[in-house]
């Protein structure tokens, strides 16, 4: 199995790049948020990886985190979820953001997820909601966990003034504090730009 990949980033292009290792470029599949996160084309890049073997095809999927693979991984032994699915699911949101989900029992964020219906959103609560601390993801009680609906109707707010739905989330979910309103959040998402 290949756990780990470490060389040149050569090509990368819509959630799939090229590492070029000791002459020999590897393909992988990677979530947007750690395709974004990438160095530029030229540079070394090192990624934690997870190597899938089907009839078809031999396929490798990249992370920069191990948290993320280790979710990945969770995520693929849910029933119904396989990796295209998780990796649609890790590019909507962050490793903390599907955690806070899964403590919070939120169907209604998870089905905002490309491919995610409401009992896909269920089964992934149940199944992951006893494994997400095994993985080591631990949800600290004194964390401040922020009104969805807030955040729901400062996002939108944003995306009214002309941000991008993806770019206005992101916005607010940098914002700490848990008691502010959906006016003060965009306020503070408009300050920190």
């Amino acid at each position: 199995m290949i756990g780990r990949i470490s060389g040149l980033l050569v090509a990368a292009e819509g959630g799939e790049i090229v590492v070029d290792v000791a002459g020999v470029g590897y393909e992988l599949q990677l979530s947007l948020n750690t395709f974004f996160a990438l160095p530029r084309l030229g540079e070394s890049v090192e990624l934690v990886t997870h190597f899938v073997v089907r009839e078809d095809a031999q396929l490798l999927y990249g992370f920069l985190e191990h948290q993320e693979r280790a979710l990945f991984r969770l995520l693929i032994k849910v029933n119904g979820v396989g990796p295209k699915m998780a990796l649609a699911i890790l590019s909507g949101m962050s490793v903390s953001e599907l955690q806070r989900s899964v403590a919070m029992d939120d169907v209604a964020r998870l089905t905002k997820l490309p491919g995610v219906g409401k009992k896909t959103a269920e089964r992934l609560l149940i199944e992951l909601r006893d494994k997400i601390d095994l993985a080591h993801f631990k949800v600290d009680s004194a964390t401040s966990v922020r009104s969805p609906l807030a955040s729901d109707e400062a996002v939108a707010a944003l995306a009214a003034l002309g941000y991008k739905p993806g770019d206005a989330e992101k916005m607010i979910n940098k914002i700490d504090g848990k008691d502010l309103s959906t006016a003060e959040l965009v306020k503070t998402a408009l300050r920190n730009l």
